[in-house]
This record gives structure tokens, C-alpha cells and sequence, in this order.
């Protein structure tokens, strides 16, 4: 019995993992597209796509443990829009830390020291990694007004109202 209901958690959490990973893999495989057409750089595209959807990945994991860490609850009993615009904020937030963190750590690998990932970081990249976690924040909206409408309507129901008719679905119009 216990197994069944393991396999079940397991399917259920990589479906979660799945669409989570599609959303955010789109949504940063299109950033990082425009921000090579800004900034003229096509030449490194493979690796810029494959850093994206890595990102995509990392981030997923994040918001699924950061959820199931009960992240963002505490406003889950106020209207949708607070709900919505606090966990935005928060894993925009987190997201922004992880990019702070990842900034530090390239540059060290390739030999700078802590001190020159830093002043790099300090220098040019500070702007950047503010007006791209705006972004990922505006990203995020849509992300968690689906999430929690999900949540506030039911398992399934939203599901049901955008992929089933309305006499499937016993909606009234």
C-alpha cells in the first residue's frame, strides 16, 4: 500500500517538476534571446540555451522545495492578488540570491578569486541582475496567479476549465 502511494507522490512531483521546468525553460530561452539580439552576441547561443534551461531546471527544483518548505503560505488565506504579488516577490528574491551566487562563483572558477568575482559583480553585472530579476518578478506573475488559482479552485478544476468543455466540466457560463 505504501509503495502505491509512493509511486503516485513520485509521478505527482516530476509532472509538477515538468510543467514548472516548461514554464521557466520558455520564459528564460526567450530572455536569453533577446538579451543576445540587445546585445549582438549570436556566436555563444548553444551555450547560452543550455545555461537557460539549466537555470530552468535549478529554478524548478527551487520553487517545488521552496513550496513544499511551505514558502509564501502564511498569505494563502488573503486574497489571490496579495498571495500572488507575495510569492512573486519572494522567489523573485530567491531567484535573485541564486544569480548573486551563481556571479560569484563563475568568475572563481576560471581563476579570479573571491575578490575579483566580486568586483565584477560590484562593477557592470549589478544593473544587469536587477533589471533581469524585474523581469523574472513580471515572470512570476502569471506563474503564481495560475498556481493559486489552481489551489483555490481545487485539484483538477483549472485543468478541467482551460482543456475540457463546459458540459464536461458542469461549469455554468
Amino acid at each position: 500500500m505504501k509503495q502505491v502511494v509512493l509511486k503516485q507522490k513520485i509521478r505527482q512531483d516530476a509532472r509538477e517538476l515538468f510543467w514548472v521546468f516548461l514554464y521557466l525553460a520558455l520564459f528564460l530561452c526567450t530572455l536569453s534571446t533577446y538579451t543576445m539580439l540587445l546585445l549582438n552576441e549570436f556566436h555563444v547561443k548553444y551555450f547560452t540555451y543550455g545555461t537557460a534551461l539549466l537555470n530552468a531546471l535549478v529554478l524548478s527544483k527551487v520553487i517545488l522545495l521552496g513550496e513544499s518548505a511551505r514558502l509564501g503560505k502564511r498569505h494563502e488565506d488573503k486574497p489571490l492578488f496579495v498571495s500572488v504579488i507575495y510569492k512573486s516577490l519572494l522567489f523573485s528574491l530567491l531567484v535573485a540570491a541564486l544569480h548573486v551566487l551563481e556571479e560569484i562563483i563563475k568568475p572563481m572558477l576560471h581563476g579570479e578569486g573571491l575578490s575579483g568575482a566580486l568586483h565584477d559583480l560590484a562593477g557592470r553585472r549589478v544593473s544587469e541582475l536587477l533589471v533581469r530579476n524585474l523581469v523574472v518578478f513580471w515572470a512570476f506573475i502569471p506563474f503564481f496567479t495560475f498556481t493559486e488559482m489552481r489551489r483555490a479552485l481545487g485539484e483538477g478544476k483549472l485543468y478541467d476549465l482551460f482543456f475540457r468543455s463546459k458540459q464536461q466540466t458542469n461549469v455554468a457560463p
